[in-house]
Order: structure tokens, then sequence, then C-alpha cells
């Protein structure tokens, strides 16, 4: 899926654009607004980002995952070699250090990630904290078009800063598009 990025000025006008695209088919999940007004946006019924898309939780845990592995395969070697549990040790023992190393690697990488503030909103965190509203809109690639069409003619106090992917790459550094 497609995500767009626009900036809003005031709550009013994210609320109308909120109504015009449910009336277009866009629903609750495709729709996220990050604001420094939590609270307005709860009052007006405007469906609010989570902690998962403010974060950047699922691309450090990503890292942590691919970290994880790594030392996995590094302590499986070791233990082969080594045999520090004896000559006679099963698959099993291969497999436990496969799940517990990486899926340490996934906690770590996760915990790391919550205190970190999404790559591709962080590009926008001073226009929010001034007051701002960001407003993200999942479309898939058909329906693209016809969403931007519908909030340039619609909506134009709504800027488009960019269009990226719904989709996390852990390698992916965020850079400004459109």
């Amino acid at each position: 899926m497609k995500r767009l990025y626009y900036l809003a000025d005031n709550l009013d006008s994210v609320e109308r654009i909120s109504d015009a695209l449910h009336k277009e088919g866009i629903s609750n999940w495709n729709f996220h607004v990050i604001s420094k007004d939590q609270a307005g946006l709860y009052r007006r019924h405007i469906h609010s980002a989570n902690f998962i898309q403010k974060s950047d939780a699922v691309r450090y845990a990503e890292r942590g995952a691919m970290v994880g592995f790594l030392f996995s395969v590094l302590g499986s070697v070791w233990v082969a070699t080594e045999q520090p549990f004896g000559p006679d040790m099963g698959g099993m023992v291969y497999l436990a250090i496969f799940g517990f190393v990486t899926l340490f690697g996934v906690w770590v990488g996760g915990l790391m990630g919550m205190a970190t503030e999404n790559q591709k909103i962080s590009t926008y965190h001073d226009q929010i904290e001034a007051g701002k509203h960001l407003i993200l809109i999942d479309t898939r690639p058909q329906e693209e078009d016809r969403v931007r069409e519908l909030m340039a003619r619609t909506y134009p106090e709504a800027h488009l800063l960019r269009v990226g992917s719904t989709l996390i790459n852990p390698f992916k550094f965020a850079h400004p598009a459109v």
C-alpha cells in the first residue's frame, strides 16, 4: 500500500478531510493523524496514529532480528567446534540457540525502537510540535491518484509532503519525497 503524508494547519481542516475520506471509502484503519492535540482528535472522533506508527519499534525489531540471527549463527558454530555440552549434543540445542538469541535480538531492537520516533515522521517533528497536524492516508496504488486529486481539489490547505510505502524496510533511511 502507498502512504500519503499531508500537513494541515488546524483541526477543522483535519475533521473535514476525515469526513470526506470516509465518504470516499477510506476507513479509520487507513487514515491516521499525528498531532500534539490528542484531546482535540479524541473530541472530534478523528483516528489518531497508534504507538507503533509513531515509533520505530518495528524497524528496530527487524534489525535486532538480523543481528540476533547473526549472533545465533556464530554461537552455534562456537558450540559445534568447542562442544561445551559434550560431543553427544542433539539438534534441538542448536535450534534453541537460534530461537533464543534471535528472539533476544528482536526484543532488544524493539525496546530501542520504542524509544525512537519513526524516522519517516521525525522529519516533520518540528511542524507537529508547532501545532500542525500530520495526516497519514494509506491507499492501494490504484486508488492513489483518486485520493490525491480529491485532496488537491477539495482541500488545498493540506499540503502533500511525501508519498511512501506502508512497508517498513530496516535498511532504508528516510528522505523527503514529492
